[in-house]
């Protein structure tokens, strides 16, 4: 079944409709998928999903009668944040997309000492890559991209764990370890191509964060925050 966004504005429960003006979404249901009224979608707004089937069909906009409507279920049981270095342009949309299908609450792009990458990405590309992701994995939730950081931006203390990946790292503990059944929100941390630079990783240190490796093999940056946010992401499950 069709999975489209709704924004909330555009939502009457009082009358058991929903408008879907996006032009995308309307071209996808009248010309990609070929739906008619009486065909069924499925309906986001980041809060809950509803099952709807629709009743008119125009150019600009696409109406449906609410049938059901469901809190959300496919939520993760953490809160997890990754904050990364920002990657060249298909690495990062990659690794917001697989983040997002993982179910991680934000993203913050990190601004660090070892980012080549010239900061011209908008927010709202990255955004559509996470909105789109969305779609396509039953998920309810947005995954938040939040505004480009530096390491000594990030609020810290509102973390119950605080995790970072060093390629020269001589810790031996594993994430297992490390995370426990009473976290309730886990910030992860990841350098960019570069990796974090020691002063990186001593002020984060210095801020609570604890050091993993992630093995003798040397990971792209955004295989090791896919993997590591799985890696946490099963552990709740």
């Amino acid at each position: 079944m069709l999975t489209v966004i709704a924004e909330k504005e555009n939502i009457d429960e009082n009358n058991g409709k929903i408008l879907i003006k996006e032009k995308s979404d309307c071209n996808h249901i009248q010309n990609v998928y070929r739906l008619n009224i009486g065909d069924e979608l499925r309906i986001i707004d980041g809060e809950y999903e509803y099952f709807t089937k629709i009743i008119e069909i125009s150019k600009k906009e696409v109406a449906v009668k609410i049938l059901e409507k469901n809190e959300d279920s496919y939520s993760l049981n953490i809160n997890i944040d990754v904050a990364m270095g920002i990657l060249k342009n298909d690495k990062m949309n990659l690794a917001i997309q697989k983040l997002t299908e993982i179910g991680v609450k934000s993203i913050i792009p990190l601004k660090t000492e070892r980012v080549v990458v010239r900061i011209n990405e908008k927010k709202e590309k990255w955004d559509t890559v996470a909105r789109e992701t969305l779609k396509q994995c039953r998920g309810v939730k947005f995954t938040e991209i939040l505004p480009v950081k530096k390491l000594a931006e990030i609020d810290y203390k509102k973390y119950d764990k605080i995790i970072f990946a060093y390629e020269n790292s001589n810790e031996s503990k594993s994430l297992s370890e490390i995370i426990k059944q009473k976290d309730k929100n886990i910030l992860y941390i990841i350098g960019p191509e570069g990796g974090i630079a020691q002063e990186e990783v001593d002020f984060l240190k210095n801020n609570k964060a604890i050091e993993i490796s992630l093995g003798k093999r040397i990971l792209r940056a955004e295989t090791a925050a896919i993997v590591v946010c799985g890696i946490i992401a099963n552990f709740y499950m």
